[in-house]
């Protein structure tokens, strides 16, 4: 595609026609009220002393203001031409001749910088966590802001997400993080086993206690103890539990010793717990105590532009060097993944294996349903065809900015459009550029 030369890419700060329309406007405003005086009292000046004098004015005014917007553009020169030696602006269309559409290709350069600056900064704080989409980055904000406490947390979302990452992001953010992480699974352990797992035992507290246990509360002192799957806690634990948090102290199973509870409690559930509650399957005060700061962390299929991201590094662990054709990719942004994050790390480790040294194609997805949004939503009466139409062009358009690493240009010469035409239709869907940087080839 011809590049345009560097005059014919300026804005209007760095062009031209800012620099005769503001200082005019700025002369004629300064000259009117002299000429207005002039007219409405002759006696003020001398003949034809007034005209001279708005002229005097109006020049000073106007060259003034030449100055300063000479002044101003230059740092707005220096920044667009650095921007666009690292590649920011490779993704903007060229500006039309028209002010309006040049201001609108200004305002999309600082977006667009404003949004790689907050993905850098989302990469940087949560390296572990790969999510650079606006729902991920609202979730990092939250996190960042109760990690400086000690409230206890409760992260929401479906199966899959990502709560167990997410609390040690919070653990290794708060000043605990020197202590220790204990995670606890407590769907995965026996009814009659979990108090003692929880608490410890003293030796002969029950059959086969031959000696004295630590229990997790006490693993995680000083540090965070993660309780993931709280809504399969059974009820009896649900209130020991309730009675540790509320007064810092708890006991061994076959202990009367009570033991300082020094733990940040952080639970996760994909269950919904005010239905369990109306069902009287969960304690409603330990709700209430355990859901101090609720996070809710999204499923994968509303934050479809991690895609790519979290392909990049599964595929990287899996086999360096593996590669998505951009067929394979489409595949992967239109399944719903009901399963989440932990369905696509499953889904890209079967295809890697299948697709042996070469670059991973959609035979190399069996099973994966190919039905995109498109089709997903045509059996749901509150869909239009607007908004199927829009799910299946926001894939097409992810797919081809992944495939060319987040330049529009290359991605609408792939997509057989015109820049222009690509670059309304990003800011259309609300389409982030940032994530999809570096992940083409």
């Amino acid at each position: 595609m011809e590049q345009d030369s560097p005059r014919k890419r300026d804005s209007p700060l760095v062009g031209g026609s800012l620099l005769i329309l503001v200082p005019g406007i700025l002369g004629g405003v300064a000259a009117l009220p002299i000429l207005t005086a002039g007219s409405l009292w002759p006696g003020l000046f001398w003949w034809r002393h007034a005209e001279i004098l708005s002229l005097l004015s109006g020049g000073a005014v106007y060259l003034a203001a030449t100055g300063l917007l000479l002044w101003v553009r230059r740092p707005i020169r220096r920044f667009l031409h650095s921007t666009r030696q690292i590649d920011v602006l490779a993704q903007t269309p060229a500006p039309a001749a028209r002010s309006r559409d040049e201001l609108d290709r200004l305002e999309g350069v600082f977006d667009q910088v404003v949004e790689l600056l907050s993905a850098m900064d989302a990469r940087a704080l949560f390296p572990n966590m790969v999510g650079e989409s606006r729902a991920m980055r609202a979730v990092f904000s939250q996190l960042l802001k109760v990690a400086a406490t000690d409230a206890t947390v409760l992260l929401l979302g479906e199966s899959g997400v990502g709560k167990e990452l997410a609390a040690l992001s919070l653990h290794e953010k708060s000043g605990r993080a020197k202590g220790p992480f204990v995670a606890v699974n407590c769907a995965a352990i026996p009814e009659g086993l979990l108090e003692s797992e929880l608490f410890g035992h003293e030796r002969g507290a029950f059959t086969g206690a031959v000696a004295r246990k630590i229990g997790k509360f006490e693993k995680a002192a000083q540090g965070t103890l993660f309780l993931d799957e709280i809504g399969d806690m059974p009820p009896e634990t649900q209130a020991k539990i309730l009675r540790a948090i509320e007064s810092r102290q708890f006991e061994r199973v076959g202990g009367g010793k009570p033991l300082r509870l020094d733990v940040r409690v952080v639970a996760a559930t994909h269950r919904d717990l005010p239905e369990m509650i109306r069902q009287g399957r969960f304690r409603e005060d330990l709700y209430h105590r355990l859901n101090v700061f609720p996070v809710r962390l999204p499923p994968l299929r509303d934050r479809r532009e991690d895609i790519p991201l979290l392909a990049g590094r599964f595929l990287e662990g899996f086999r360096p060097g593996a590669r998505l054709s951009v067929e394979a990719l489409q595949r992967l942004l239109a399944h719903d993944w009901p399963g989440n994050v932990r369905e696509l790390k499953n889904v890209l480790e079967r295809a890697t294996v299948l697709a042996g040294g070469d670059e991973i194609a959609p035979r190399h997805l069996p099973g994966l349903s190919g039905q995109g949004p498109a089709e997903a939503t045509a059996g749901d009466e509150a869909a239009d065809l607007d908004s199927r139409l829009a799910a299946y062009e926001r894939t097409l358009i992810e797919a081809a900015l992944s495939r060319t690493g987040g330049v529009q240009s290359r991605a609408a010469a792939l997509l057989g459009i015109k820049e222009r035409s690509l670059w309304h239709r990003v800011k259309k869907l609300g389409i982030a550029v940032g994530p999809f940087r570096g992940q083409g080839g």
